[in-house]
């Protein structure tokens, strides 16, 4: 089995620039660090334990299956913070039948983001 030691998803965005303002202004990912020069330099976000990297430049958005999965600790505030900063909601918090509370989000592209908090009486927060 390969031993992974780190990973992340590498996002192409159709405008880079506008893709960063999304993801370092609005959503405020922390960067972990930049490379490059000029309009399609990376940029490379902190997502928990894993990273989200913006670089280059894609002529068409990503294919329409992209998602990625963001879990927060409180997802009525992570939506009152975002909506604050002028993020469009697409469905706020709700409870799924699953458990989770999962509010829905898209980046300028139209990646879906779905914006997870796992509750205390979740599966996913107890170990056999």
């Amino acid at each position: 089995m390969v031993h992974v030691l780190s990973s992340r998803t590498l996002l192409r965005p159709t405008d880079p620039d506008r893709s960063r303002a999304f993801y370092g202004g609005q959503l405020g990912l922390a960067v972990y660090r930049e490379f490059g020069t000029g309009p399609e330099r990376g940029t490379v976000y902190f997502l928990g334990g894993g990273f989200l990297e913006v670089s280059g430049r894609a002529e068409a958005p990503p294919s329409p299956g992209l998602r990625l999965w963001l879990q927060v600790a409180d997802a009525a505030e992570a939506h009152e913070e975002l909506t604050g900063r002028g993020v469009e909601i697409l469905r706020p918090p709700v409870r799924e039948p699953w458990g989770l509370v999962e509010m829905w989000l898209q980046d300028p592209d139209g990646v879906r983001i779905v914006v997870v908090e796992v509750p205390a009486d979740h599966p996913l927060r107890f170990r056999p």
